[in-house]
């Protein structure tokens, strides 16, 4: 075996690890050479392992997948980036031997996992003192130890059990199981790309379908969207490729049915994103529930995956101002639309100026907190005058889907419709309780945190129209795991959270906590 490397008088020494019986002292020869030039190397080597390994697993996912192209812009990759040893440079794999063949570097680390890379061996090596800084960065967060550890204790059972030494020594799925793959515009289908997205990357969706919900190899309905739906979930979770989809057989599902309602989505014109959305739920309600069309004026139940996704029911109460007599109406929904172009105006009145910002909170005050006067005939006292009527929400479904009303139509010689643009501020985290009604009843301490979290709701995804009402193009952004992704028909980005919020919504879906 080869010499221990000289050790030169130094302030601070950092010791190569000791070797274990049956264990290399070094990850290969390349590593060897790298440490037998001397302590200031070691010491230089181990300092930028450490600045490595801080940037994958203390700052967001989204900083070591980037690098940079020959012009100096930012990329961000779907796939593991290189971050070189030797120097500070972040690399895609087609770039680790220019950069070695320039640079003379040969070790690099792995974005995502921060396993040591060796060029030279074209693989990736174990090194017992750089691999002993990982699993300690992985398993306490830190390099220190308050007293010198045994090289079994990282393999502690309180270690292997800890989540994030697990998430890191797991041997994962690639990211192309995990549905990250773009779909092909096949000519103005941007809208139905951006809500295809968002059902490929709804875990109530996901689960359903991966687990046979519906088995297409069973069903007998000719040309059925649930199975064309079902080859989708299997292509994007099942296949080892990171290539954009055509989804033929959506497309096709439309273009031999029948039906009216699919006429003009066989058109090269762009349709609306919000009607694709209802329109999609609806079909795969009758595929896979009662074979009834959804009654959203009533109560009608329903255990198909649609329903227990999406629906939730609202009340309507209405108060007699004669008698005070009050009736409640309930009826089921898919979505909750919300107005945007109303409520600007509203502020601007109020402030004297655009300058106060519109937020979801206040859009979801404005239609599930105020009441309005209404026309009402009593059934008790018999009057017709006007009532106070509420609406609020009576039971929350698992996913929550928010639709800002970006496209007014105006009335006039030539009625035509408007985009409106108005930015709205939507959290990560929206709590709905306020708008249940349950919010006004008198509850202890316990029973309100217990209602409250109940209540709580995390972003999932967010559908954006960019452009012009008649010219425009839509893109959505999907959270998988706590990473955001950006989807542009076939391109798909990692986003950041900045960038999610900063987005102009058009439709919003939130997963109900417990779910999340």
């Amino acid at each position: 075996m080869a010499a221990r490397p000289t050790t030169p008088s130094s302030p601070k020494t950092i010791k190569i690890k000791a070797p274990v019986p049956g264990m290399p002292l070094y990850g290969c020869e390349h590593v060897q050479q790298l440490f037998s030039q001397g302590q200031d190397t070691i010491n230089t080597s181990i300092f930028h392992y450490k600045i490595i390994l801080r940037k994958i697993f203390d700052q967001p996912p989204i900083v070591p997948q980037t690098s940079k192209s020959a012009d100096g812009q930012p990329i961000t990759n779907l796939t593991p980036n290189y971050l070189c040893l030797q120097c500070p440079t972040t690399l895609v794999p087609e770039d680790i031997g220019k950069h070695g063949k320039k640079k003379s570097h040969r070790f690099y680390v792995e974005s995502r996992c921060g396993t040591l890379y060796c060029h030279m061996c074209d693989d990736f090596v174990y090194d017992p003192t750089l691999e002993e800084l990982r699993l300690r960065k992985i398993g306490t967060g830190s390099f220190s130890t308050n007293r010198k550890r045994k090289h079994d204790e990282l393999f502690s059972d309180s270690l292997k059990d800890d989540p994030r030494y697990i998430a890191s020594n797991t041997t994962l799925a690639s990211c192309r199981a995990s549905g990250l793959r773009g779909i092909y515009n096949a000519g103005a289908t941007c809208y139905q790309n951006v809500i295809m997205q968002c059902f490929l990357h709804n875990p109530l969706l996901r689960n359903f379908y991966l687990s046979d919900g519906h088995q297409s190899s069973l069903c007998e309905s000719p040309h059925c969207l649930s199975c064309a739906m079902d080859d989708v979930f299997q292509e994007f979770y099942g296949q080892e490729t990171t290539n954009g989809y055509t989804a033929a057989n959506i497309l096709s599902s439309f273009w031999i049915s029948e039906k009216k309602a699919f006429a003009n989505l066989v058109t090269t014109r762009e349709q609306d994103a919000h009607e694709f959305f209802q329109f999609l739920a609806e079909e795969l309600h009758e595929r896979n529930g009662d074979g009834k069309k959804p009654e959203h004026g009533s109560e009608h139940s329903c255990t198909c995956i649609i329903h227990q996704t999406f629906y939730g029911k609202l009340q309507s109460t209405t108060t007699c101002q004669q008698c005070n007599g009050v009736t409640n109406q309930v009826q089921s929904f898919l979505d909750l639309s919300l107005g945007v172009d109303n409520m600007k105006r509203s502020k601007k009145a109020q402030a004297g100026s655009g300058a106060n910002k519109l937020t979801l909170q206040q859009c979801l005050d404005e239609e599930y907190i105020k009441s309005d006067k209404c026309e009402y005939r009593c059934h008790k006292c018999h009057s017709t005058r006007q009532a106070r009527r509420h609406t609020s929400i009576k039971s929350l479904p698992n996913v929550l889907s928010i639709q800002l009303k970006r496209f007014e139509y105006k009335q006039g010689r030539h009625d035509k419709a408007v985009k409106v643009d108005t930015p709205v501020e939507f959290p990560l985290q929206l709590n709905m309780l306020p708008y249940t009604n349950r919010s006004r009843g008198n509850q202890d301490s316990r029973e309100s945190y217990e209602l409250n979290r109940s209540c709580m709701y995390d972003l999932l995804s967010v559908v954006v129209h960019v452009g012009e009402i008649d010219t425009g193009h839509y893109v959505s952004y999907c959270r998988v795991g706590d990473q955001w992704f950006a989807f542009n028909d076939h391109r798909v980005e990692l986003a950041s959270n900045s960038e999610v919020l900063g987005a102009k919504a058009y439709l919003l879906f939130y997963i109900i906590r417990s779910l999340a």
